[in-house]
């Protein structure tokens, strides 16, 4: 498998505590993928969260507990358009909050949407396997910061995959 589009095929490791996140979500598929229209939804309303934290974007899968047996496009996870705030009080309207929390393994990922499915593979079928880690039942998100743009070739985003300690025997 192809490493690139992965900047590094080591991840750095790292322990989230209690990162609080709002934003929009809605149920889709790979198959139905409406991340496009999701984000669209929620980009005009980012003025109407006061509590915002930095200038970061979290595109976020929630996956059923079973998802990664066997690959389907057509089977629904939720997808999340959201930011980090400060306090979840008050929540604008048609929103909902996430927190976050548990050990994360950070992969730096450049290229192109279309790129981003061959990353994902080779983290969940190439390194998660050889690691010293197992999925663990969290959401996964990209953090999308100040070098991700959209479509572009040479955008930076972080994709963070919920890992814990794999359990030998």
């Amino acid at each position: 498998i192809q490493l690139m589009p992965l900047l590094s095929n080591e991840p750095r490791i790292k322990e989230l505590t209690n990162l609080s996140l709002v934003g929009v979500h809605q149920t889709m598929s790979l198959a139905d993928n409406r991340t496009a229209s999701l984000w669209q939804t929620f980009m005009p309303r980012l003025k109407e969260l006061a509590s915002r934290v930095g200038a970061d974007l979290y595109s976020l899968q929630q996956y059923p507990v079973d998802y990664f047996n066997s690959f389907d496009p057509t089977r629904s996870f939720e997808k999340w358009a959201a930011v980090a705030v400060s306090s979840v009080d008050p929540i604008p309207a048609g929103m909902d909050t996430l927190m976050l929390k548990g050990t994360y393994a950070v992969f730096d990922f450049q290229g192109t949407p279309a790129e981003f499915g061959n990353a994902i593979q080779y983290i969940l079928s190439v390194w998660l396997p050889q690691s010293d880690y197992q999925l663990d039942e969290r959401p996964h998100f990209e953090l999308l910061g100040e070098k991700y743009k959209r479509n572009d070739p040479l955008s930076e985003e972080e994709i963070w995959i919920p890992i814990r300690k794999r359990v030998i025997g």
